[in-house]
């Protein structure tokens, strides 16, 4: 069983920056795309950035520009760099990785939470 581990999160002010990276427990093959997420209170989950295998990005509206995504499918990690970080950043972040015949693979989630 694959386990993806996310780290980076933590409090941070308005205007901040922080880097989520997750880490594969073990060699995931045929790797279609992996992605960040994200679970507000009261709030659906929800597609921050997503990249795929041949590297094609792509990026919610609310965080474009500010959030950068970035994976290594060799090393079956994926970060994603966040900056001028907003309240209504905050959540709970959540790594993803989908194989080609569409498994699809959660991490247990890391909080972020902007506040001053």
């Amino acid at each position: 069983q694959v386990q993806l581990v996310e780290s980076g999160g933590g409090l941070v002010q308005p205007g901040g920056s922080l880097r989520l990276s997750c880490a594969a427990s073990r060699t995931i093959f045929r790797i279609n795309k992996m992605g960040w997420y994200r679970q507000a209170p009261g709030k659906q989950r929800e597609l921050v950035a997503g990249i795929t295998s041949s590297g094609t990005t792509n990026y919610a509206d609310a965080v474009k520009g500010r959030f950068t995504i970035s994976g290594d499918n060799a090393k079956n990690t994926v970060n994603l760099q966040m900056n001028s970080l907003k309240p209504e950043d905050t959540a709970v972040y959540y790594c993803n990785v989908v194989l080609i015949n569409f498994q699809s693979y959660w991490g247990q989630g890391t909080q972020v939470t902007v506040s001053s």
